[in-house]
């Protein structure tokens, strides 16, 4: 089943230059899908849109299979989101802060309990929040997000601002939430190597368009077709002309060669040939072969 679906979505502010064009996002349930896109992409507006906190006359977005526009309050009872830093009454307690949004969005009162339980609260429950570490907030606007039992989390740049180990302790709870609770994940980053540790799906938005969409391993194909293996070893005129008889995609500078990264065979291939040939091999790097090279190739073409 698609959670996530819209039909060429556009959207300008006060009929200037359009921030989004002809958006068709598909997500799918049981996923962890990253947004990701540079600052001013226009990621924050897409999740906007997507929980109706942005006029859109087209009719042109579908959440659980219905227009959005139809069957808001049944589709948004689905929902929970997070947009960017979460919004707390920091003299009040944990428990308290979610109490508030309970009574609002009238939930089952043992429904706070399980929600702290989740994100890992449940001793902080009475502290106030002023008392609390920015990763402690993260995880209580979490909690807030989870009080109505949603189907599906949308989340805007979730670890934004975190240090090292709040990052981990938001990626461990996303895992489990979508592991263990089969919550579908939709968040924005632009944290690009964080996001590669998680997310089963991708999206890449860069100046308003959609340049990529696809499972991670598809990502992870281009990423070996961008990859190059830059060597350099005793003789690299005399190690140019020996592996160019082999691989044809090569180059020499001044100080090193470079060839394009096919599969780890090649590697082990490459050491024998110049071994045999009694050339010393100085180094043999593999680079741009992560998430942040490719995305920064994707959007550049």
């Amino acid at each position: 089943m698609t959670l996530i679906e819209t039909n060429n979505l556009d959207f300008a502010f006060d009929k200037g230059d359009a921030v989004l064009k002809s958006i068709n996002l598909k997500v799918e349930q049981g996923s962890i899908y990253g947004f990701l896109g540079p600052n001013g992409s226009g990621k924050t507006t897409t999740i906007r849109l997507l929980l109706g906190l942005l006029p859109n006359g087209k009719n042109n977005i579908k959440l659980f299979g219905q227009n959005l526009q139809d069957n808001r309050v049944g589709i948004l009872s689905k929902i929970g989101s997070l947009i960017e830093q979460p919004s707390l009454y920091e003299h009040l307690s944990g428990f308290d802060n979610l109490e508030i949004t309970r009574r609002i969005r009238n939930a089952n009162k043992s429904r706070i309990d399980k929600a702290l339980q989740l994100v890992d609260l449940k001793s902080a429950a009475q502290k106030k929040v002023k008392e609390y570490s920015l990763g402690m907030k993260q995880r209580l606007g979490l909690a807030i997000a989870l009080l109505s039992e949603p189907e599906l989390l949308i989340l805007d740049e979730p670890v934004n601002g975190l240090d090292p180990n709040g990052i981990i302790e938001i990626r461990g709870l996303l895992l489990k939430l979508n592991k263990e609770n089969g919550i579908t994940i939709f968040l924005s980053s632009h944290l690009l190597s964080e996001i590669e540790k998680i997310v089963t799906h991708l999206g890449v938005l860069n100046k308003g368009k959609l340049v990529f969409q696809g499972r991670y391993n598809e990502l992870a194909a281009l990423q070996t077709k961008s990859a190059i293996i830059n060597l350099e070893t005793s003789d690299n005129q005399k190690s140019f002309n020996i592996i160019g008889r082999e691989y044809k995609t090569i180059s020499l500078t001044n100080s090193h060669i470079e060839l394009s990264y096919q599969n780890k065979e090649q590697i082990a291939a490459l050491c024998r040939l110049l071994v045999e040939s009694n050339i010393d091999i100085y180094k043999m790097q593999l680079e741009n072969n992560d998430l942040e090279n490719i995305f920064l190739e994707i959007t550049r073409n």
